[in-house]
């Protein structure tokens, strides 16, 4: 009988063994299979013999005294540090978003039921001072995240149960039970990696300008606060021979000057002192360059061509005061806003309206609501506006000036239902008696190009018996103000994923609208929202992934919540030409880490 019972503990714990254990997988693909094959040697939009060596130059804006972008205090150095001198668990390709291949993990682990994901380290993965990368590396730098991260990390990886170290070189996340968080084991992956021990008696929490120990291909090698970030390459980089890796990181040195105004860095380009520049201002670019560097080739143009999702660039209302919580004041608001004359006078006809919260992605909400995204909003009907499902989204168009004149005639009849009227020629609100006036905060690292936009909007909002005030302010005043929500409207641009997911919570979700310095700037409270999100996050099959992107969409724009921007198809770059890049018919943007000198063999 003994003997019976021990065969059974044996082949118990043989059958716990086999059910906790799941097929390791060369990458994760989130819908269907990866583009790439199992064995490919490197990514199609690389040169994958790129001579290394030389330097690049290229300015970047504001100032920093941080080191750490995923904290709440102090001003980071937008990442710059992070991105070059830290791997993250897998990678993305430019050509395809919606799967993680290998970098620091070698092989994934998924099984069917979708309970864990879970990673197994390269053991040749090094960090800069020689020590290897482990699970305890991993588990430090998660819990640093989501313990004394930025807000949106615990909403980000919420779902995540718990971490379990299965060996030194393998760890898992597992998920809250019920979890249908397709996207999770994506984020988890793209998840920067710092070193456990170089943390040793340090405050994740607090800023920092001690360069940390990362195991990415270059190390921080000098730095002047607010005026430049020297980046040396490493020659004993563990992964630089890896598929996700070869031909990319070909500059021994990379450094990046802080300015103020995006406007300087144009005589810098000229001058010689930077080598790259990528151009904002669309006038800028059709009439600024017409010089003999230009003319000699010397500095070259070129408008390199990409798939990115566009920034969503805005107004954005701050639903917190009591002048914007009715719809038909931002409608109204919206309505004065005109970019054909924008676009036509300042901008040289360069740039396309931004019509989506997700612009440039092909789930913008078009015409109106059919299939599965049709099935998704019937769901809400009783809490949604009839508008919803009668009339396709749609911007004000001021082609003329008289469509202008109906525009602002239209304004001013929806004032009058929110209670609004002219009171001495103001528009005033007839239950307080105060006058409807406001003030737009710019940064001014970027904002007094804006100058020449607000000034027909604040003349169209005067017509109409609207005073707005423009105000540029210093980029650290300018956060401050944005993070406890001390604002009016601001001009704020929104980064957006090609595949929306988690953050979506964090940038829209009612769970974020009163957490000081997260992305729900707007201080958005829709129920109807948070679930549509919800759906984004659990769809199980890309049918209905995308049924619910554009669902989300067509909801925000109905609630008018920002005033959309522009963006362009193209990224506007000139460059010395001492500079080599890919030839490639992908459309990957300006890609500088793919890049080589010319002169180097």
């Amino acid at each position: 009988m003994q003997i019976t019972i021990n065969k059974w503990i044996v082949l118990l714990s043989f059958l716990l063994s086999f059910n906790a254990s799941a097929e390791t997988l060369p990458y994760l693909a989130l819908y269907g299979k990866a583009t790439y094959p199992d064995n490919f040697e490197y990514l199609s939009y690389v040169n994958p013999t790129a001579p290394k060596g030389g330097k690049m130059v290229m300015p970047t804006y504001g100032t920093f005294d941080n080191f750490n972008p995923f904290i709440f205090k102090g001003i980071s150095d937008g990442g710059l540090t992070v991105s070059l001198t830290m791997d993250t668990l897998g990678v993305t390709a430019v050509d395809d978003i919606s799967t993680v291949y290998p970098l620091l993990a070698k092989e994934f682990e998924f099984p069917e039921d979708k309970s864990y994901v879970g990673f197994i380290l390269d053991e040749r993965a090094k960090f800069s001072n020689g020590q290897p990368v482990l699970a305890d590396d991993v588990i430090f730098s998660f819990n640093s995240l989501i313990e004394k991260g930025q807000p949106l990390y615990k909403v980000y990886y919420a779902d995540v149960d718990h971490v379990e170290k299965i060996n030194d070189y393998h760890v898992r996340f597992y998920f809250k039970a019920g979890s249908q968080n397709r996207e999770l084991p994506l984020i988890l992956a793209q998840m920067s990696i710092y070193s456990a021990a170089d943390w040793q008696g340090k405050d994740f929490a607090e800023p920092s300008l001690v360069p940390p120990v990362g195991s990415g291909p270059y190390i921080l090698d000098k730095f002047e606060v607010n005026k430049y970030i020297q980046f040396k390459r490493r020659d004993d980089y563990w992964a630089k021979d890896l598929p996700t890796r070869k031909g990319m990181f070909n500059f021994d040195e990379l450094r990046y000057d802080y300015y103020q105004d995006t406007t300087v860095t144009l005589q810098a380009l000229f001058a010689g002192n930077i080598d790259t520049r990528e151009e904002y201002i669309a006038k800028i670019w059709a009439t600024g360059y017409d010089n003999d560097i230009i003319k000699r080739g010397k500095v070259l143009k070129k408008e390199i061509k990409h798939n990115n999702a566009s920034p969503l660039q805005n107004f954005a209302f701050n639903l917190r005061k009591d002048k914007f919580k009715d719809k038909r004041v931002r409608q109204a608001i919206s309505l004065a806003f005109n970019f054909d004359w924008a676009n036509e006078n300042l901008f040289y006809n360069q740039y396309q309206r931004i019509t989506s919260y997700f612009p440039n992605t092909g789930m913008e909400a078009q015409g109106l609501p059919q299939g599965e995204e049709l099935k998704i909003l019937e769901k809400y009907k009783d809490r949604l506006d009839k508008s919803i499902f009668t009339t396709p989204p749609s911007l004000p168009q001021h082609p003329t000036p008289q469509a202008t004149r109906e525009n602002l005639k239209q304004a001013v009849k929806l004032l009058q239902e929110a209670g609004y009227d002219f009171v001495d020629g103001k528009m005033t609100n007839l239950t307080t008696g105060e006058p409807l006036e406001f003030e737009v905060l710019g940064n001014s690292a970027n904002g007094s190009s804006f100058t020449r936009v607000m000034l027909p909007f604040i003349a169209n909002l005067k017509k109409i018996g609207i005073k707005l005030k423009f105000r540029n302010i210093e980029p650290s005043v300018f956060k401050n103000r944005l993070d406890n929500f001390d604002f009016d409207m601001a001009i704020a641009g929104f980064s957006v994923s090609r595949m929306p997911g988690n953050e979506q919570l964090e940038m829209w979700g009612s769970s974020s609208a009163d957490v000081k310095g997260s992305y729900n700037i707007l201080g958005l409270k829709n129920p109807v929202v948070d679930e549509l999100i919800k759906g984004v996050i659990t769809a199980q099959e890309k049918d209905e992934y995308e049924a619910y992107v554009r669902a989300l969409d067509r909801v925000l724009l109905n609630g008018w919540y920002l005033i959309p921007h522009w963006f362009s198809p193209t990224q506007r770059v000139a460059y010395w030409d001492k500079f080599e890049q890919p030839q490639t018919e992908i459309k990957t943007g300006f890609l500088p880490y793919t890049w080589w000198m010319k002169d180097i063999k």
